[in-house]
């Protein structure tokens, strides 16, 4: 990844996980959103906080949470309660976690949002149901609108966390060159800035994901490399970064 990218966002700080930031050191990356999966489990939490405070430089934030609400795990109250106790614990981290962009505009994430340093918002385009005949434009601007939108709701910075398009099955309107067309609208339409900007998802195919989505192929196809690492037609895209980003 690191001739392309000089940020990365996790999904865990464990099992394994551990070892991220210091590679992400090593190769000179930039910045570094750490993960926690669950972040009522205290073993993962100070996982991430212990890498925090190792390397203050590289780790801007953490992401508590993917999804917790959306797969109705927990409520609005509880992450905003984690939030607020880990905020305490560490006052110079910035705190965020992960949800579909609609479960940001219901009346009870208001506290948990007062919570928040940085909004971390999943948009997909092909979860909406006029996406299979969406032109790779129409797409982007989807991204670009829901991200204005949630500026003009929220004065915190704005990270579009999950975006992009799977790869596979064919038979389903998915390809390599598709997902490389709606990159190369959104890099025009969605520019990194102060205010917001959208990562890459993912990094690799998953292959299990196919099984433990219940059957849905398109979930281990997300990756901008497969799953043998071999990079697929945006990668070609995106060149190698400037070399003064690496010093």
């Amino acid at each position: 990844l690191r001739p392309h990218f000089d940020g990365l966002i996790t999904y865990t700080a464990v099992h394994g996980a551990e070892a991220v930031p210091e590679v992400a050191a090593t190769l000179k990356f930039r910045a570094l959103i750490i993960g926690v999966w669950n972040p009522f489990d205290r073993r993962e939490v100070s996982a991430a906080l212990a890498a925090a405070k190792r390397f203050p430089s590289l780790v801007v934030g953490l992401s508590l949470g993917s999804e917790l609400i959306f797969r109705k795990n927990r409520s609005y109250a509880e992450l905003a309660a984690v939030l607020a106790r880990i905020h305490r614990e560490a006052p110079a981290i910035p705190l965020s976690t992960t949800e579909p962009f609609h479960l940001f505009y219901q009346p009870a994430a208001a506290g948990l949002l007062g919570e928040m340093d940085f909004l971390l918002a999943n948009v997909h385009p092909v979860f909406q149901p006029w996406f299979h005949s969406a032109t790779a434009e129409q797409a982007a601007s989807f991204v670009v609108n829901v991200v204005d939108q949630l500026a003009a709701s929220y004065s915190c910075p704005v990270l579009v966390k999950e975006t992009g398009i799977p790869t596979e099955p064919e038979q389903a309107g998915f390809s390599s060159l598709r997902q490389a067309a709606f990159y190369q609208a959104l890099r025009r339409a969605l520019p990194a800035s102060d205010t917001h900007a959208f990562a890459y998802f993912s990094a690799f195919d998953a292959p299990w994901r196919a099984v433990d989505s219940g059957g849905h192929i398109e979930e281990a196809h997300w990756g901008l490399f497969d799953e043998r690492r071999r990079p697929k037609t945006v990668v070609g895209q995106l060149g190698p970064l400037p070399v003064t980003s690496t010093q």
